[in-house]
């Protein structure tokens, strides 16, 4: 017994859950592999116990040149029955399914749909391709595994299997032979369980017999523990969900409940509590981060054919127009959005200058901080056309591509909560896909109006193909009879938006049995809250450690200015001469404590020396808990100006001698400022030279980078290619010593010989009439003495090759023998003649009983 059989009784012996038909559909395990992927394939394979219940297809990357050997090679391991795909064949439950090389796999219906390759060769990416296909098939019950391969595919796809709810695995990057394909899924946060090839398959079994979904019924009766869920996500994110569709947050909590295995939501709850980290994952399993490049084409072409367009033609004289993102998750719609204002502006070609500043933000800041590098997987290439990729996109160090740097840099990414923090204002374009679906209608009614406000007249709002405005159509009008595209609309006072988020107050979660406080009418009371700080509350800047404005309350023209060059929001670099000094050691103080400090009475002077006004400055240190934690609230009150007392001249020398050193004192450190000024001029000119190298060596790596995938590409090919032949060459071996043992055992003297009479092979038996040696194959037979008295062999033997009619003689050796010389043709498996067989049958025996019979008839 090998051990792998082994190792299948063993599994076979273990009583392991079967998974039985989901809505009348086989459930289908999809394993992605490519280079080193033979092995891991082979461990899962055989760790699959009798009667699993699932059907398990097996997407490889094979030479579409080569016949495929894959099903030969898994039936050695496996007992369920091994089939490489055609098209139209039935989904059947423990059967083994194989791609076919250089092809496409999807589902029609209960049976397989074998698809034209999507790529070219080098950019064929069939893992995500039937990913995708498994996750629109069995939604919440898909089931993908990646193993061993290099680049990224399956990434994508299993983003497609997380979206749908369904189950997704990667192996143990240490133990794949090549980790690029894994670690790829494990990085982009699309895995819910790392593991060893054979440890999956009972994971997967004991995910799928966990209990059916009661929660909607335990939503009512176990109120208590989603309200304990939602307190507990609050306070480690800062992001409420108790606006989110009450069926899509259990959909999802029921998913990671399945993955922990636990019962009830209650068990849920205390499996939180005691794993933080589990929070975090369920945080992000209910952001719903899936996004692509130009979603949905046909909203993207009316907006490159014809909203683009007419925005620019509104500003003839040039605008710098302002667009927001929000949930922009990894960055897609806001690369989107950019690449596609640049391709206007290319085809436009407008005489004015025109500029588009996109705002990307997003709950996840991990997201945000991939969308910020801008590097997506080979996977974009069929999100994209081939032009676009090329002109906007570069090769990345690490594989796949990255964004142009000009691109990266029209967008600033942040993270932001749509539902509990301040809007983006001013906005040309507001682009909001497919978000609201996933909230309650009470949000969405307030959002819409929020996004109303947000834009300014005529401004575009880009919704999904799922989102409406609701019944707010006097507030947006569709642009296209699609009714994706909605253009801001003027609107009654009593139609805009009373809801104004804020993060100064917690966001509490409130339940049905809470009751609501009254409040007067929103718009009143936030026109009067505005004009009571308008009035009566002074300037104020909320600040970082490093001195940068995080935000500005009132008129602070008077105490701040921006300064000159590159856009410098530090309020070191903002602050007007003669308050630098006192705000650098003001800010020190405050951060260094916990305590309010604050200056009062600062003169502000003009340049001849002059005083203009008093103020007051305060420092004041954020508490440590909250969004505001680690932040300075600064704030600047005008006061009067202090009645200057008449200076009687002075005779005290020591005293004059002290103005002119507090007077020399003050030029030289105005010199030292402007020594660093221009020092950090000249190591910003320096760090430019340096960006425009990096640039220009990128360039210049580029086609290696292109040469590097294909030969990577290759490579794989390669390797899959030689597991097989190494197969093939095992078989061989032991073929060509069962042949052999059968002629040596046949004690007939054999000789081959190819179409130029050259030794091909020999049998042990042939030595005994021919002087031949392992070292004589491939010599003409001519050459070798032998014992025959049979010169006319070779003459024989041609004459056999050209009428392939086979001769037969008794020929006499030198010491007394005779052997019956049979010459053959020789025909190889496809029916065609390379050669002759010669075989020697020994007669001597006969031939001395024919002889006495003679002699005893002539007696």
């Amino acid at each position: 017994m090998t051990k792998q059989t082994a190792h299948a009784a063993n599994v076979a012996a273990i009583d392991l859950p079967t998974a039985k038909p989901a809505h009348g559909q086989v459930p289908v395990v999809g394993v992605g592999a490519s280079a080193g992927g033979l092995d891991p394939i082979c461990e899962f394979l055989v760790s699959v116990p009798p009667a699993s219940g699932f059907a398990y297809v097996i997407v490889q990357h094979l030479d579409p040149t080569h016949k495929a050997m894959l099903p030969e090679l898994l039936q050695r391991v496996t007992r369920m029955p091994v089939h490489e795909i055609e098209d139209g064949m039935p989904v059947e439950a423990d059967h083994v399914y194989v791609i076919p090389p250089g092809r496409d796999l999807g589902f029609d219906g209960a049976n397989f749909a074998v698809l034209p390759a999507s790529g070219a060769r080098g950019h064929h990416f069939p893992i995500d391709s039937f990913f995708q296909a498994l996750a629109a098939r069995s939604r919440e019950h898909a089931v993908a595994v990646v193993f061993s391969g290099m680049g990224a595919d399956g990434t994508r796809g299993m983003a497609a299997v997380r979206e749908a709810g369904g189950l997704t695995l990667a192996q143990q990057p240490a133990s794949a032979r090549f980790d690029p394909m894994p670690l790829s899924a494990i990085a982009a946060g699309l895995v819910d369980i790392v593991a060893l090839p054979s440890e999956m398959v009972a994971l997967v079994l004991s995910w799928w017999s966990s209990h059916e979904s009661t929660l909607p019924a335990q939503a009512a009766a176990q109120r208590d523990a989603l309200r304990q869920l939602f307190q507990l996500l609050l306070k480690q994110t800062g992001a409420n969900f108790s606006d989110y569709k009450l069926s899509t947050v259990l959909r999802r909590i029921e998913r990671r409940m399945k993955v922990r295995q636990c019962l009830t939501l209650a068990d849920y709850v205390v499996f939180l509590r005691a794993n933080p980290a589990e929070i975090e994952l369920l945080f992000k399993e209910l952001l719903i981060g899936v996004t692509n490049f130009f979603r949905d084409p046909k909203v993207w072409d009316y907006l490159m054919a014809t909203a683009l367009p007419q925005l620019l033609e509104a500003h003839p004289d040039g605008g710098a127009f302002k667009a927001w993102v929000p949930a922009c998750s990894t960055g897609e719609e806001a690369y989107s959005l950019a690449i596609a204002f640049s391709e206007v502006l290319e085809r436009v070609r407008p005489a004015a200058r025109y500029t588009l500043q996109i705002f990307a933000t997003d709950l996840d800041d991990d997201a945000i901080e991939r969308a910020r590098q801008g590097v997506f997987g080979d996977g974009i290439e069929a999100e994209m056309p081939a032009e676009l990729l090329q002109r906007y996109f570069m090769a990345a160090e690490k594989g796949g591509y990255r964004v142009r740097k000009d691109v990266r840099n029209t967008i600033i990414f942040a993270r932001q909560n749509v539902i509990s923090d301040p809007p983006f204002t001013k906005l040309d374009i507001l682009c909001c896909r497919n978000l609201l679906i996933y909230f309650t209608a009470k949000l969405q009614e307030q959002l819409i109006p929020l996004f109303h406000y947000a834009l300014k007249p005529e401004g575009l709002l880009m919704l999904g193909s799922a989102d409406t405005p609701g019944n707010f159509h006097e507030l947006f009008a569709p642009a296209t009879s699609a009714g994706r595209i909605y253009r801001r609309l003027d609107a009654s006072v009593h139609r805009v938006a009373n809801y104004f988020p804020t993060r100064v107050n917690t966001v509490s979660i409130s339940t049905a049995s809470e009751p609501q406080p009254s409040s007067m009418n929103g718009n009143l009371q936030l026109q009067v809250e505005q004009l009571l700080l308008k009035k009566h509350t002074p300037a104020a800047v909320l600040l970082n450690a490093h001195g940068d404005i995080l935000y500005i309350h009132g008129r602070t023209g008077a105490y701040l200015e921006p300064a000159a060059g590159k856009a410098n929001w530090n309020i070191h670099a903002m602050a007007r001469d003669g308050l630098r000094h006192e705000l650098a050691d003001l800010l020190k103080r405050a951060t260094q404590g916990e305590s309010q400090i604050a200056v009062r009475g600062l003169v502000q002077r003009d340049d001849a020396g002059k005083p203009l006004q008093a103020l007051d400055l305060t420092a004041e240190p954020m508490p440590g808990e909250g969004p505001l934690a680690g932040t300075v609230m600064l704030t600047l009150a005008g006061a009067p100006l202090p009645v200057e007392k008449r200076r009687s001249r002075t005779s005290n020398p020591q005293l004059l001698e002290l103005e002119q050193q507090l007077a020399q004192a003050r030029l030289e450190i105005q010199a030292v400022r402007a020594e660093m000024q221009a020092s950090r001029e000249e190591l910003k000119s320096a760090n430019e030279e340096l960006q425009s190298t990096n640039e220009e060596l990128q360039s210049a790596n580029e086609e290696l980078t292109t040469s590097k995938e294909e030969m990577q590409s290759l490579n794989e090919e390669l390797y899959t290619v030689n597991a097989e032949l190494q197969s093939k060459v095992d078989d061989l071996s032991v073929v060509n010593g069962d042949m052999k043992n059968l002629l040596n055992s046949t004690d007939v003297a054999t000789i081959f010989l190819d179409g130029e009479l050259r030794i091909r092979r020999f049998t042990d038996q042939s030595k005994q009439i021919y002087k031949l040696i392992p070292g004589d194959v491939h010599r003409p037979l001519s050459d070798i003495v032998n014992d025959l008295q049979y010169p006319e062999l070779e003459d024989d033997a041609r004459e056999v090759l050209r009428t392939l009619v086979f001769r037969e003689r008794q020929i006499p050796t030198n010491g007394g023998g005779w052997y019956t010389v049979r010459i053959m043709p020789y025909r190889t498996v496809d029916n065609v003649i390379d050669g002759v067989v010669v075989t020697f049958i020994n007669i001597s025996e006969s031939k001395q009983l024919e002889a006495q019979l003679r002699s005893m008839q002539k007696g």
